[in-house]
């Protein structure tokens, strides 16, 4: 190759997204004439609320396409903080504390380029998506983790995490409720866990993209309101999962004014502004009655799959799980099987069209696992069961 064409040192260890490469093996499928039922989506399949919908027409027809602010347009900042105040019980000043980003991806990006030097450290909690692997390497961070034991419901071990600190140790990455293991951190282990942040002087980055979706009457509660947390905690979170915009990519963190202000200078150069009428049309239907109760409809149906696929999974007692109490997916151990995650997941889809991601292609190298995603409808759920038994009895 001329030395010209060689990519950037920067790209040694990246590797493509298994969810987009599982896509496209899906749509020559599809092409092929044998359709996929997809347990492998990371994204609700509901329809745009009705008042996001309306709101977004109007905002078109009355021209909403300059340029918005960098940092979020005001409206949307202010709805975004109302909300925030109702679920986290936590304050941001609109000015200058939350950031609309476009997208998760983005966000996570601003703030390890804002935040990582060459070989520090950030602390994550495995199995994890690969995304933040590779965003970490991109920023110049080492990913240091701390693997969760799935036999006792993938809790988080303090004592575990408080070894693996060093003096390198630069942030800690949280993912509640976590994405894939479909976990709900428990207030103590937060509490102890925010100890362990303040003792180590450390930042923590709190994805809770998921909070709407938690089930089984399970508290979920954000580790920036323990006390001493405000001030050294980044909140990430998505409007894409709570209002099924996830083709949208609006996204916002809440953040100090510090910190912000370290945030915005790399945000201001990775995203000029995400499209003013999109922000727009959120910022005066976000908090809306109607809104709300379209998202409480939408979580009830997702509890409603949750429960329509585990007992179709208990149908194949050589898979098992642990019972997830947020998100919309699972870890399925396949290895009783006779077959790793890989084999599992590749014969899954070639031979019966069904989709999963297999757990190697998470952060943790989890070979024994597949993630089921259950954002399908109930008769591709109905569908998919059956295809797996199927496979299964051979």
């Amino acid at each position: 190759m001329n030395p010209a064409f060689q990519p950037a040192r920067r790209l040694d260890g990246l590797y493509f997204s298994p969810l987009r490469q599982m896509r496209g093996r899906m749509s020559a499928l599809s092409a092929a004439g044998r359709p996929v039922i997809s347990f492998a989506e990371d994204e609700p399949d509901f329809p745009l609320p009705e008042p996001i919908r309306e709101a977004a027409l109007r905002a078109l027809r009355e021209g909403r396409n300059r340029c918005a602010p960098s940092r979020g347009t005001r409206p949307l900042r202010e709805a975004t903080a109302l909300r925030l105040r109702r679920t986290m019980g936590v304050d941001y000043d609109p000015e200058d504390e939350i950031l609309i980003t476009t997208g998760n991806m983005e966000a996570l990006h601003d703030v390890f380029l804002a935040f990582l030097n060459p070989g520090d450290e950030v602390i994550v909690f495995t199995p994890a998506l690969p995304h933040w692997e590779n965003l970490i390497a991109l920023c110049g961070g080492i990913l240091v983790d701390v693997p969760l034991e799935r036999s006792r419901g993938f809790p988080i071990d303090v004592e575990q995490t408080r070894r693996r600190v060093t003096s390198r140790t630069r942030m800690l990455l949280l993912s509640n409720p976590c994405n894939p293991t479909g976990a709900v951190c428990p207030e103590e282990t937060l509490e102890q866990l925010a100890a362990l942040a303040m003792e180590h002087n450390l930042l923590v980055l709190s994805d809770e993209s998921y909070d709407a979706f938690v089930w089984d009457g399970v508290l979920c509660r954000s580790i920036a309101s323990f006390p001493g947390m405000r001030e050294r905690t980044i909140v990430l979170n998505s409007f894409s999962f709570s209002f099924a915009l996830a083709d949208w990519r609006l996204s916002f963190l809440a953040m100090t004014t510090e910190l912000c202000s370290a945030v915005r200078k790399i945000h201001q150069y990775n995203t000029a502004c995400a499209p003013s009428f999109l922000q727009d049309a959120l910022a005066h239907t976000l908090n809306a009655p109607e809104t709300l109760a379209a998202t409480e409809a939408m979580v009830r149906t997702f509890d409603a799959r949750r429960r329509l696929l585990m007992a179709g999974l208990r149908r194949m007692p050589e898979l098992t799980w642990t019972v997830p109490t947020g998100t919309f997916c699972l870890l399925l151990d396949v290895s009783a099987t006779g077959l790793d995650g890989d084999d599992f997941a590749s014969r899954l889809l070639e031979e019966y069209q069904v989709a999963c991601i297999p757990g190697s292609k998470l952060v943790g190298r989890c070979d024994r696992f597949v993630r089921i995603s259950y954002a399908v409808d109930d008769a591709a759920i109905r569908e998919g069961l059956e295809r797996m038994e199927r496979f299964r009895a051979l």
